[in-house]
């Protein structure tokens, strides 16, 4: 056998031929971008545990301070205007028609307190394991099972439309103003955040303010999720109860005059 100048174990020394080896390349590669990924989280955590939502905590923590904020300087408003009042009073050169004139004004914008005859509805969230009660219905989706924006707008027309004086949701007084909003399973009204179960009171003439509730179209579809999935509904009278004046301000940011 002859020997070749590319066989291993001549006395010479060999020309050796190194052989290009994919896998060397391969390691390389995922190496490489192992310390890619590692870099990036380090830079994203900045020293955070990424893997958990505080992010979002933070966020509901921040939301929840707001609007505690916003209902201290709702109260600090309403005392503010009360002396503005009585110091405006003191002051008043007008007539006695103007002074009552601008006492009705006063008492139709919602800012001093009302007094009378009232009816709370109170709406609330079904059982999250809450099943189909009556035959023909398909079984709940989670959208079905929550209150939503229409269903408060429902019952507020619908005490506007049965005669109320003054409504109140949750602690606030409405005005004209006033914008009953939901994000999420919250409600957002004039500033502040609330949960569930939501309660609307308003003053009136209670028989007509139920039979309002009764007569909407919004509200008897409500009553189809109610009797099925369990949605919240309660209508109660309270007697006499007093709502509070609107404490916030009244300027109007979005609005304007009709040419």
């Amino acid at each position: 056998m002859s020997n070749s100048a590319d066989s291993p174990g001549t006395g010479s020394s060999p020309a050796v031929t190194r052989r290009f080896r994919p896998v060397r390349v391969l390691t390389v590669a995922v190496f490489a971008l192992a310390g890619l990924i590692f870099f990036t989280s380090f830079n994203t955590a900045k020293g955070t545990n990424i893997r958990t939502d505080a992010s979002l905590l933070k966020l509901s923590d921040l939301i929840q301070e707001r609007s505690h904020k916003n209902a201290s300087l709702d109260e600090t408003n309403g005392v503010l205007r009360d002396q503005v009042d009585t110091l405006a009073g003191r002051e008043n050169g007008g007539s006695k028609a103007d002074t009552a004139k601008l006492a009705a004004l006063e008492k139709n914008t919602g800012t001093q307190k009302l007094r009378g005859k009232a009816v709370t509805v109170t709406l609330n969230d079904a059982p999250p394991n809450a099943t189909a009660k009556l035959p023909g219905y398909p079984e709940p989706q989670p959208d079905y099972l929550v209150i939503h924006q229409q269903d408060l707008q429902a019952v507020v027309n619908a005490l506007w439309l049965g005669g109320a004086q003054g409504i109140k949701v949750m602690d606030q007084r409405l005005i004209s103003t006033s914008a009953v909003r939901c994000v999420g399973n919250t409600l957002i009204l004039q500033g502040r955040v609330y949960s569930p179960p939501y309660k609307i009171t308003a003053i009136g003439d209670p028989q007509k303010l139920q039979k309002a509730l009764a007569d909407s179209p919004a509200i008897q579809n409500y009553m189809v999720y109610v009797n099925v999935y369990g949605l919240g509904w309660k209508v109660e009278e309270n007697g006499t109860v007093t709502l509070p004046g609107y404490s916030g301000t009244v300027d109007l940011h979005y609005a304007k005059p009709v040419e």
